[in-house]
């Protein structure tokens, strides 16, 4: 049975997708402590990308923020795979996104909105957190965003 967090999203429209499956040596998501950090996610929908290419040049800024959002539930995802249920998250702590950028593209910021929005949308007050949104010159698959999440989790295991 989904919890309230997955009942949010099924409200906004949105669906939490299966764990995109790792692209090299590394796990979606790992837990230590009461901490819960993904790697990297790319706004995969069905095991491809929908869009590739740079913001500012193949992208425009507003597919780029709706890809963030992909990005964003992917990483939900991710937690959920180690977490065991969303409701657990006591609050996001940090948000990282990469923007593949053409060299005089510097809206970085409004693109990773798109991951901050869904966060705060879903979650409310607990979505509320840190971040860093950086230009990249390529991201894996050229992929045109890549967002890293860092959660808490209540203490109950």
């Amino acid at each position: 049975m989904a919890g309230a967090v997955e009942a949010r999203l099924a409200e906004l429209g949105l669906t939490l997708p299966a764990v995109v499956p790792p692209l090299a040596s590394y796990q979606p998501a790992v837990r230590s402590g009461v901490y819960v950090y993904t790697s990297g996610q790319l706004p995969m929908v069905d095991g491809k990308l929908a869009v590739t290419g740079k913001v500012g040049a193949e992208v425009t800024p507003d597919e780029a923020k709706e890809l963030a959002k992909t990005c964003a539930l992917n990483a939900l995802a991710a937690v959920k795979s180690v977490a065991g249920d969303l409701d657990r998250i006591k609050r996001v702590v940090k948000v990282v996104g990469f923007v593949a950028s053409a060299s005089d593209f510097t809206g970085q910021p409004a693109v990773i909105n798109g991951a901050s929005e869904l966060l705060g949308a879903v979650l409310g007050d607990k979505g509320v957190h840190a971040r860093s949104a950086v230009g990249v010159a390529v991201l894996p698959l050229d992929a045109p965003v890549e967002v890293e999440v860092q959660v808490e989790l209540d203490d109950e295991a």
